[in-house]
């Protein structure tokens, strides 16, 4: 494994079905707190010269520093990525045989996703040819499956919001699949130019087997607020790259709702083009018996005084369901006066559900306002369903008021009533199908 070029530290954990890791720094660069779960302790040595942690090989002897985020490949090119195996960092949670292709390209070609948009007074809509020069402006594609997305897509829908426009009500994209049976590949562009405001939705629904590319582009001093929505039927596969790039006192906030779906892998990413920057990533999901729900974040702070919070939560429930969760953050060493925070946590409801979630954090400067992240996976606190109960309320209602306090605090930033009531209904009623 190459060695990374980190002369800050590196620290990482993860948590599975019911262990904790959190850790965090303040200015300095100096470690306040670590706890590594138990699963993490074995093979991890003591820091090698530079503050880089080290792993033994399981493949032999001696030690090697983890890979630097920074390494990663991008590419527009399919050729330049590997077929997976399932032995790769990125694909090692993934169930590669239940992909139908969409990772080695022999996914059967002439599914259809249609692109219907309701947009907001004032917004651009388009759909645009592959040459149109706006698109790939937010990055190239990480994986493999984005980059076969990205030369497989004839067209695009490009959303744009004006300069200076503070758009009323939000621009819903509603992408609908048409059947499962065959692939089908897309990409969406969300343009907000400079000091504009504006509240974009997408909503994922139909049967589908699809990968899609998704650019987010906020300008200077913008206030942009995605909302995706991933509320397929039962038989769908989604992969999807998000990849944003917010300006100079830009804002950006992410909202990742995922739901339906037999395998949904979503990876977020933002990088920042100028310093005051400020990139908000909230998650919801909740898996069902046999879904496999997968989400990959990465936060690349390169530039100076910006910031980024991620809290994902997840609840989990029936035999096989499964859930991960990768929370990358990348502090470079320009990258000074940052502040960053990533939070995940896993509910199991049941036996027989897993919840994987591994929170990294790279730092390669020691003049940042602050760097942490905190993981755990759990089922029912003990002393709230006593104390719910004590009060005369029967177990199955004190297990459904858990829950749904569980996932307020994200839903209530969302900031839109029909999308918040939409995904409290949908909590609901997946309370209900498990009885809880």
């Amino acid at each position: 494994m190459a060695e990374s070029t980190t002369t800050g530290f590196t620290t990482t954990g993860s948590t599975t079905t019911g262990s904790t890791t959190s850790g965090s720094t303040t200015g300095g660069g100096t470690p306040l707190e670590t706890t590594v779960a138990p699963a993490q302790r074995e093979g991890l040595t003591s820091p090698a010269p530079g503050g880089v942690a080290v792993r033994e090989h399981s493949h032999g002897a001696g030690t090697a520093p983890d890979a630097s985020r920074a390494d990663r490949l991008t590419s527009f090119a399919v050729a330049d990525f590997p077929v997976p195996t399932g032995r790769e960092e990125d694909w090692r949670f993934t169930p590669l045989d239940r992909l139908r292709g969409l990772h080695d390209g022999s996914a059967a070609p002439g599914g259809k996703v249609l692109v219907d948009v309701q947009a907001a007074q004032g917004v651009r809509v388009e759909t645009v040819g592959r040459d149109d020069a706006r698109l790939g402006t937010a990055g190239a594609p990480e994986d493999r499956v984005a980059a076969l997305a990205w030369e497989s897509f004839e067209t695009a829908t490009v959303v744009t919001v004006p300069r200076e426009l503070e758009a009323e009500g939000a621009t819903v994209v509603t992408l609908t699949g048409q059947g499962a049976d065959a692939a089908a590949y897309g990409h969406v562009l969300v343009d907000a130019q400079p000091f504009s405001r504006a509240v974009v939705v997408l909503d994922h629904r139909g049967s589908a087997t699809y990968a899609d590319n998704v650019e987010l582009r906020v300008g200077d001093g913008a206030r942009l607020t995605v909302v995706a929505i991933h509320d397929w039927d039962d038989d769908a596969v989604h992969l999807t790259q998000h990849r944003a790039r917010v300006g100079r006192d830009g804002a950006l906030k992410s909202v990742v709702a995922t739901l339906g779906g037999a395998v949904v892998r979503v990876l977020p990413s933002a990088a920042y083009d100028g310093p005051g920057g400020d990139v908000e990533m909230l998650g919801l999901y909740f898996a069902d018996a046999g879904q496999h729900l997968e989400h990959r974040l990465f936060v690349d702070h390169a530039v100076p005084h910006c910031r980024s919070n991620v809290v994902y939560k997840g609840a989990l429930q029936g035999d096989d369901a499964h859930a991960v969760w990768i929370g990358d953050v990348l502090i470079r060493a320009a990258a000074e006066a940052t502040s960053t925070y990533e939070l995940n946590r896993n509910l199991l409801l049941t036996d027989g559900a897993r919840a994987d979630s591994v929170p990294n954090l790279e730092i390669e400067t020691g003049e940042i306002e602050g760097a942490g992240h905190a993981s755990a996976t759990g089922r029912f606190d003990d002393e709230q369903l006593f104390y719910l109960q004590a009060r005369g309320i029967p177990l199955d209602e004190a297990r459904r008021l858990v829950v749904r306090g569980f996932f307020a605090e994200l839903v209530q930033q969302i900031g839109l009533p029909d999308v918040e009531e939409r995904l409290v209904a949908a909590i609901e009623s997946e309370l209900s199908t498990a009885g809880a």
